[in-house]
């Protein structure tokens, strides 16, 4: 597997467990039932015309073993299947709220260069940044949509949906 990568670095996970904790609070404060429903509503409608798949991860911080939010972002993606899409057309949007950690890693299927995914990373970071947690994850999911619809069109309707549209809170 060789995927193409984005990610925006944020500064280094606490061992003091703060940044567990102040995930947990982001978390319950900014994505609740109601908006992870929108943000399951939106990549559900999003993933037509395009053969491209999406998973969205939203962790509260790093686990302690892992201080690189890359490779932990490559670990969720091969746990959670995204490469096994057809046509190697799967990509993670990785979040780790404690630690302001956001990755995007795309199949290698997907033809998209690395400053693409940064400049889509960087938005979402700024929303963040400004407490613009749901309008930075949709945009950030639009965003994603339309580089697949772009890149990889959909020439036969019906494509299966291989990844959950919900958004996956570990």
């Amino acid at each position: 597997m060789h995927p193409v990568v984005g990610k925006v670095s944020g500064r280094i996970a606490s061992a003091s467990g703060w940044t567990a904790l102040a995930g947990h609070w982001i978390r319950w404060r900014q994505l609740g039932p109601a908006a992870l429903a929108r943000l399951a509503d939106a990549i559900r409608a999003s993933e037509v015309g395009h053969t491209g798949e999406l998973l969205v991860v939203v962790e509260t911080a790093l686990p302690s073993r892992h201080l690189d939010s890359h490779e932990r972002a490559l670990e969720v993606f091969g746990r959670w299947r995204v490469w096994d899409t057809p046509g190697r057309s799967g990509v993670l949007l990785y979040v780790a709220l404690g630690d302001h950690r956001i990755e995007i890693i795309a199949d290698r299927g997907v033809p998209v260069a690395d400053a693409h995914w940064q400049t889509l990373c960087d938005t979402l970071q700024s929303a963040l940044r400004a407490g613009r947690y749901l309008p930075g994850l949709l945009a950030a999911i639009s965003g994603i949509e339309d580089t697949l619809r772009a890149t990889l069109p959909d020439e036969s309707p019906g494509t299966p949906n291989r990844l959950t549209d919900s958004p996956l809170l570990i």
